[in-house]
């Protein structure tokens, strides 16, 4: 006879089957995509738009399908390693050192930008502050960029510390360009933004660039007092465990991307990036050094 209960006892043995198989869809197909993570360091939007043509390039070139996210801060990028819901991701140096030190995830490629692999932090000032050099900056009113910012906290930071200098109050502005809008309008005497070399024709690239429409005359009411050790670039960040050749075939397609001038352009468009290169775990022991060396909490900052 066929009871209630044995209709029930089917239905559960039907769902497990069905959780079963669903478990079992072998990653990189449409029921269990490869999950690739984007660094919130721009608007969403502005990912979401633009990484439509990497996904599709990426899905041809590697016959996987792929899914893309955007989480709303930083540290969700680095727990989503650790919960398997990231496979891949693009992250900043930073995260990714509480990414490998908890998850074991692992760095293997690093973004270019004006042609370097690395970046830089500045410490700048009003021209008006009477700040001529790190040691003036003792007393003085400072803003740093973020808590989770390497060239606009971390390493000024270990430059004021290491010249020993104590600032009479410091605040965060949150974004690069906030913090040179800050300066340049007294509100601060000193802060600490990222720095880019101007260009062949002298062209600032720098935090300043960032409010020359709404300030002409920025690079004249703004000045650099001195300029951090190199930041190695934000890493192609890669799960513990995830299979070699899902790992290989992405890293051949995504190279592939950036050698088209198509390629260059929509990640231009994302994170300001030309190119790739190969990197490996050891390349950010530098950033860990001087994390150590200043006393900086990871995982705190990244909250």
């Amino acid at each position: 006879m066929f009871t209630m209960k044995n209709s029930a006892l089917l239905l559960v043995t039907l769902a497990t089957l069905f959780v079963g198989c669903k478990n079992e869809d072998k990653l990189g197909t449409v029921n269990n995509p490869v999950k690739l993570y984007f660094t919130p360091s721009v608007d969403a939007e502005t990912i979401a738009t633009n990484s439509q043509d990497f996904i599709k390039f990426l899905e041809k070139e590697t016959g996987l399908i792929f899914k893309t996210g955007i989480p709303t801060n930083y540290i969700a990028v680095v727990e989503a390693f650790g919960s398997k819901r990231a496979d891949i991701g693009v992250m900043n140096s930073f995260g990714y050192i509480l990414a490998h030190s908890k998850y074991g995830a692992t760095a293997k490629l690093r973004v270019l930008r004006y042609g370097h692999d690395y970046y830089q932090g500045q410490i700048i000032a009003h021209v008006d502050s009477g700040i001529n050099s790190v040691k003036d900056i003792q007393g003085k009113k400072f803003a740093f960029t973020d808590p989770s910012s390497t060239s606009g906290y971390m390493f000024p930071l270990k430059i004021l510390k290491d010249a020993n200098v104590e600032v009479s109050n410091h605040t965060f502005g949150i974004k690069h360009d906030n913090v040179v809008t800050m300066v340049y309008q007294k509100q601060v005497d000193a802060g600490a933004t990222y720095y880019s070399a101007p260009s062949k024709s002298g062209k600032i690239r720098d935090a300043r660039a960032r409010v020359k429409t709404q300030f002409p005359d920025v690079e004249d009411k703004v000045k650099i007092i001195t300029i951090t050790e190199k930041i190695p670039n934000d890493p192609f960040v890669f799960r513990k465990d995830l299979d070699k050749e899902i790992t290989s075939k992405f890293i051949a397609a995504v190279k592939k991307f950036l050698s088209t001038e198509a390629g260059k352009k929509n990640f231009k468009n994302i994170y300001s990036v030309e190119g790739i290169v190969d990197t490996t775990d050891a390349d950010y022991d530098g950033l860990r050094s001087m994390i150590k060396s200043v006393g900086i909490n990871i995982e705190e900052n990244l909250k």
